[in-house]
C-alpha cells in the first residue's frame, strides 16, 4: 500500500488490530512507505491483546517477534511463518454452516494481515503465502476437515524441508566449488547459506581467508565472526568504510540476498550495493547464494519506490559512545529526518553469478527461474 495515500490509510487505521504512531519528522521522499516511531506499538499491542478478535497463540508469539526485531534473516522469519500457521491450522475447526476452505481462507488472511502490522512481509514470506493458498485452493473437496489439515500441514513440512532446508544444502555444494586453495572470500553482515559454505570448504580442507565487512547499526557480521573463528577459519573483521582498501588482497566476494528480482537485480540488506560495485570497480566477481523461493516477477531500478525503514534511533546512537553520540537529543527536532534504510538494490551488472539450488546462473537467466515459480503448481512440484 502507498501511504501517501490518506484515503487509503485512513480505511486501513480503521481496520488495524493496534494503534502505531507516526513519526514526527517522516523523510519526505520515502512518504510512500510506513514511517512510525519505534516502540509505541508493543505496549498497546499487549494491552489491547484480551480486546483483539482471536487470533492463535503461535501467530501472536511470532508477530510480537516480529515487532520485538527477536527475528531477522530472510529464512528464519519465513519459517517461523510457516510453523505458526501450521500450528494454528492444527488447531483449527471449521466453524457451522460455513465452507472448511473459504473459512480457512479468510483465518489465513487475518494471519497474514496481523503479520504485516507486526512487520512488511518479506518477498520470501510471500512467495511461500502465495504457494500455500494455491494448495489450498487445490485441495479435494471431498476431503474430510482432519484430512484436509493433515494435507496442509504435510504440505507445509514439504516447502520448509525442500525449498529452504534442503535448498541451501544443494546452494552450499555448488558455491564450495568456486572457492580454492588460498583464496580470500570477503562477504557482507551475515547470511546463513555464506556461513554454511564457508564452513563446509573448511571441512573440505580447503585453505582460504575470510573477509567479513559489516556496518551499523546492527553488526551482524560480529556474531558472524565470533563462529567462524571458533571453527578454526583465519578471519579479518572491518566496517564497510574500508572496503575499498581490503579489496586489493581480495580474489571472490559472496554475498546472500533478501530476493532476486526479474531483472537480474539482487534486493539485499543496506550496504550490499555499495560491496558489490566496489568489487566491481576492483574486478573481483561477486557471488550471490539465493534460494530460489526468494526469487520473484517484479522489476525494481533502485531502492526508493520499494523498501522498509528501520529504527531511525538506531542511527543516531552509538551504544557505549557517549563522546560522539551528538544527535542523541536531537532525534525530535522539526529540521532534522533520520533515515535507516534495510536495503538496496544492486544492478545486475556488479553480479558476476548467482547461486541458486537449482544451479548456478548469470543474472540475465533470473526470468527462466521466475517462469518456473510463476506456474508453480503443487501436483507438479510435490
Amino acid at each position: 500500500m502507498q501511504f501517501d495515500d490518506k484515503h487509503r490509510v485512513e480505511k486501513a487505521k480503521k481496520r488495524a488490530l493496534f494503534y502505531q504512531t507516526e513519526a514526527k519528522n517522516r523523510v519526505e521522499l520515502f512518504l510512500h512507505l510506513p514511517q512510525y516511531e519505534h516502540g509505541t506499538q508493543l505496549p498497546d499491542l499487549q494491552s489491547r491483546f484480551f480486546q483483539l478478535e482471536p487470533i492463535h497463540p503461535a501467530i501472536y508469539k511470532v508477530g510480537l517477534q516480529y515487532l520485538a526485531g527477536d527475528l531477522s534473516g530472510g529464512n528464519a522469519r519465513c519459517i517461523a511463518m510457516l510453523q505458526s500457521l501450521q500450528e494454528a491450522f492444527r488447531d483449527y475447526s471449521t466453524p457451522p454452516e460455513k465452507s472448511l476452505y473459504r473459512d480457512l481462507t479468510a483465518k489465513l488472511n487475518s494471519y497474514i494481515s496481523f503479520f504485516t502490522e507486526c512487520r512488511p512481509l518479506s518477498i520470501s514470506m510471500g512467495n511461500a503465502i502465495r504457494y500455500l493458498k494455491s494448495h489450498i485452493a487445490n485441495l479435494g473437496h471431498s476431503l474430510s476437515e482432519s484430512e484436509a489439515k493433515a494435507a496442509i500441514c504435510a504440505d507445509i513440512d514439504t516447502f520448509i524441508n525442500e525449498k529452504i532446508l534442503i535448498a541451501g544444502k544443494v546452494i552450499v555444494r555448488h558455491a564450495a566449488t568456486k572457492v580454492r586453495d588460498g583464496d580470500v572470500l570477503l562477504t557482507y553482515g551475515s547470511s546463513c547459506v555464506v556461513e554454511m559454505t564457508l564452513l563446509y570448504a573448511h571441512e573440505l580442507g580447503k585453505q582460504f581467508r575470510v573477509v567479513v565487512v559489516d556496518s551499523r547499526p546492527k553488526f551482524e557480521g560480529q556474531a558472524l565472526v565470533r563462529r567462524l573463528v571458533s571453527k578454526g577459519l583465519s578471519c579479518t573483521y572491518t566496517h564497510i568504510n574500508a572496503v575499498s582498501y581490503v579489496m586489493h588482497d581480495v580474489t571472490k566476494v559472496i554475498l546472500g540476498a533478501a530476493s532476486v528480482l526479474s531483472n537480474g537485480t539482487v534486493y539485499s540488506r543496506v550496504g550490499t550495493a555499495s560491496v558489490a560495485m566496489v568489487a566491481h570497480a576492483f574486478r573481483v566477481p561477486v557471488l550471490i547464494c539465493c534460494e530460489a523461493y526468494k526469487f520473484h516477477e517484479r522489476v525494481q531500478l533502485d531502492s526508493i519506490c520499494s523498501n522498509e525503514l528501520g529504527d531511525s534511533d538506531a542511527i543516531a546512537v552509538v551504544p557505549g559512545r557517549k563522546d560522539v553520540n551528538y544527535l542523541e537529543h536531537l532525534a525530535n527536532k522539526e529540521n532534522l529526518q533520520l533515515l535507516n534504510l534495510l536495503y538496496d538494490a544492486t544492478p545486475s551488472e556488479y553480479i558476476s553469478l548467482i547461486v541458486t539450488d537449482d544451479g548456478m546462473i548469470p543474472p540475465t537467466s533470473v526470468p527462466v527461474i521466475v517462469h518456473k515459480l510463476k506456474y508453480w503448481r503443487p501436483e507438479l512440484w510435490l
